[in-house]
């Protein structure tokens, strides 16, 4: 390049060769070169010892030095500066030696010319900065790894410690080299250690994992790197691993640094997780909203930036919240459970963990939230804690009970025997003791009922068609009930048959149908139906007690007064009763439950207050149940038709939607009534069916329908619910639905509606 100047030191004591290499230079025009000779090696360490030289042109045989030693002075004198060796034909070995100590270049006398030097010059004082480069690296790197906690090492494709830089695990370099981890540390933890590295080795991608090491001192946490380690040809020979000890964090900023480093690493995945993900400046100010967050609350990320977050998700202002921010403030984290608000005013249960983030400078600028809906997980513990109380109040019941036996046998035995002890007694004499043998035997049915409940009565099981069972209750019912009740039965043909006691399950029927009766004090309608039913993983799911099998399912329907909500959840606890003293021992259901449990089944409950009550008993099927697997029971999959799934529940949103999409269908899903609508008039021409919950929050389902059918008279309506029966619905088919879904449905259930209405 023009214009470049080189300075240059030239150790050579043979006159005649300065003035040729002088010579050479003047003939290079496009570049300047300051050539400064001396001809012995001490007068050149002088100069470099006050002058700084871009090359130096050492000649190896000196009046004051010879051979190698030569270079090796000047070399160790001037390290950063490159040196080119002149040499004789007959000495190119030295020359080579020279290079292996770290000469840059040679060049031979008589075969140099001008522009050559030049390129050698070049080439040396460019490879010179290259060298003091890697240098400088490298000992940034080994000050860096000095100064720092990190374990740094290699290891063999044996996995073998090849190379160890700051030792842990309590242990030295010696104790560790050569070794492999099940050498040094537990088999446990290098077990795991191991299966890590040995899939870096396979599949050639570094990981990043958090690990524990236990010692017979303590256990400490590690973030462990793995990268593999390549040769020249680029086939992994071995692993590189990075571990620094997470366990006590001692500076905010570091501890800041990883936090960052994580959030940076998960970044990705924000919007494909279904917890909602909020980021907020301190001001309360939404700045990030995830997908979750949209399927959680119903907001739009459009919606919601720069908005209040208590404003948009809280009622009120409480102190709860209050704390929790100046928490997260003062210690960078929090957590716990909220109660929020969806963009339909449901309110939601979540499980809230909250993340301070702060800017380079360590200060706060924001707040991380992540919320997991545990609504449905709640309602799944209230009914395990439910269950546990009912069994705890067996256990209580049929300790009673067994104390009461007791009591009972000789008043019983004492009423029996006293009129033969004493026959010439009295009338009123002989009507006391009628009294007392009438309630002692009365207290004895009260004790069986309650020892029903408790432990439940075996009775003899046998293979029932339970269909003959319900014709004959429901014709005692219409012999018995009063006119203003209206019996109605539904029973398919080919109901399964179940395993049971006929007496006990017809007590439990005639048990439900009292109660309806009494719900009913002005008339109304009773439905005793029948239904096969398949369970399958979706809809056990949506009940505890559900398990995966075939099921013969009895529903008893009323149109009663209905369940208040705050005592349906104790409506099978013995001795619990909302009827007037006299009316009943509130021994009924509990009984019932008692039964229905013996024989393996379970019993749901769905009510609205004044909207009516649907008991529904589960009873797992016998007789030919391998002809109805779950295989046999998959109808024909979609053909990517639209589906507008309507329901106020986010997880029957979720399982329906997900059965829906498995099985070749689209989905669009609203939570209520007014949602419902905007998307169909959205969407009108796209979606083939709706799936609509009649009992919605803001707008209610049967309202909702009938808007969709004056947008398009021709639409698809599927309604469900879990307390609407088939008879009822009928009522209302008016209004445009197509057909009804019954509450829960199973994946089979739900295809073949579809089937039917497309």
């Amino acid at each position: 390049m023009a214009g470049e100047n080189i300075k240059v030191l030239l150790v050579e004591d043979n006159p005649g060769d300065v003035f040729l290499l002088q010579e050479f230079l003047k003939e290079v025009k496009t570049v300047l070169v300051e050539l400064m000779p001396v001809e012995r090696l001490e007068k050149a360490l002088n100069h470099l010892a006050n002058e700084i030289f871009d090359v130096i042109l050492l000649d190896l045989s000196l009046p004051d030095s010879q051979g190698l030693e030569t270079f090796v002075t000047a070399h160790q004198q001037a390290k950063a500066t490159p040196i080119i060796v002149l040499t004789g034909i007959n000495d190119e070995t030295l020359a080579t030696r020279a290079m292996q100590e770290g000469a840059q270049d040679y060049l031979v006398k008589g075969q140099v010319t001008g522009d050559l030097l030049v390129r050698s010059m070049r080439y040396a004082i460019e490879r010179q900065r290259a060298d003091n480069a890697l240098r400088q690296s490298e000992e940034r790197f080994r000050v860096a790894l000095k100064n720092s906690p990190i374990f740094v090492y290699n290891q063999d494709r044996e996995l073998r410690y090849t190379w160890v830089y700051n030792p842990s695990y309590g242990l030295t370099v010696e104790q560790i080299l050569g070794k492999k981890d099940l050498d040094i540390i537990c088999t446990e933890d290098a077990q795991h250690l191991t299966a890590i590295k040995l899939g870096v080795l396979s599949s050639g991608i570094g990981t990043r994992e958090e690990i524990s090491i236990t010692t017979k001192q303590t256990t400490r946490y590690y973030d462990l790197t793995v990268e593999p380690l390549r040769n020249e040809s680029q086939e992994v020979v071995g692993v590189t691993c990075a571990s620094i000890d997470i366990s006590e964090r001692q500076a905010a900023l570091r501890e800041h640094k990883l936090a960052q480093e994580k959030i940076k690493e998960q970044a990705a995945l924000l919007d494909v997780t279904t917890d909602a993900i909020c980021v907020r400046d301190l001001n309360n100010q939404i700045i990030f909203w995830n997908k979750g967050a949209e399927t959680l609350y119903g907001w739009q990320a459009t919606e919601v930036r720069g908005k209040s977050v208590t404003e948009l998700l809280f009622d009120e202002p409480s102190p709860e919240i209050e704390a929790a921010v100046l928490e997260v403030i003062s210690k960078g984290k929090w957590q716990g459970e909220l109660t929020k608000i969806t963009k339909t005013g449901k309110e939601v249960l979540v499980a809230s963990r909250w993340s301070l983030v702060c800017d380079e400078e360590a200060k706060p600028k924001s707040i991380l939230s992540v919320d997991t809906d545990i609504t449905d997980k709640k309602h799944l513990e209230a009914q395990l804690f439910r269950a546990q109380r009912l069994e705890s109040i067996g256990t209580l019941a049929s300790g009673i009970a067994h104390d009461l036996n007791n009591i009972l046998t000789p008043i019983l035995a004492g009423a029996q025997l006293l009129p033969l002890k004493f026959p010439d007694a009295d009338e009123r004499t002989h009507h006391l003791l009628e009294i007392l043998e009438i309630n002692a035997k009365r207290g004895a049915d009260l004790v069986k009922q309650v020892l029903s409940f408790a432990r439940g009565v075996e009775g003899k099981r046998i293979t029932l068609q339970l269909k003959h069972l319900i014709m004959e209750v429901a014709k005692i019912l219409k012999e018995t009930f009063p006119k203003s009740i209206e019996i109605s039965t539904d029973i398919p043909q080919d109901l399964w048959m179940v395993s049971g006691d006929s007496t006990q399950l017809h007590q439990v029927l005639m048990n439900l149908c009292v109660n309806a009766r009494d719900a009913m004090p002005n008339g109304g309608s009773l439905t005793i139906s029948g239904q096969n039913l398949f369970i399958d993983e979706n809809y056990a799911r949506m009940n505890l007690e559900a398990k995966v099998g075939a099921y013969t399912v009895i529903t008893v329907s009323d149109t009663g007064v209905g369940i208040p909500g705050e005592i349906l959840d104790r409506i099978f606890e013995p001795f619990y009763t909302t009827k007037d003293v006299g009316q009943g021992t509130g021994l009924g259901l509990s009984t019932v439950l008692g039964i229905i449990k013996t024989h393996g089944g379970f019993i749901n409950v769905y009510s609205e207050p004044g909207s009516g009550t649907s008991f529904k008993v589960y009873l797992p099927a016998v007789g030919g149940m391998e002809t109805f697997t779950p295989e046999d029971s998959i109808p024909q999959t979609g053909h990517g038709e639209l589906i507008l799934v309507v329901d106020d529940e986010v997880a029957i949103q979720e399982v329906t939607k997900s059965s829906l999409e498995t099985y070749n269908y689209k989905t669009l899903v609203a939570s209520d009534g007014i949602e419902a609508i905007a998307l169909y008039a959205k969407n009108a021409d796209k979606i083939n069916a709706v799936l609509i919950d009649i009992m919605l929050p803001s707008l209610d389902g049967l309202t909702a329908i009938r808007t969709l059918k004056k947008i398009n008279p021709q639409v698809k309506i599927i309604a469900t619910s879990g307390l609407m029966s088939k008879r009822k619905l009928s009522t209302v088919t008016g209004i445009g639905v197509n057909t009804f879904l019954s509450k829960p449905y199973t994946i089979k259930e739900l295809l073949l509606c579809l089937q039917k209405v497309l």
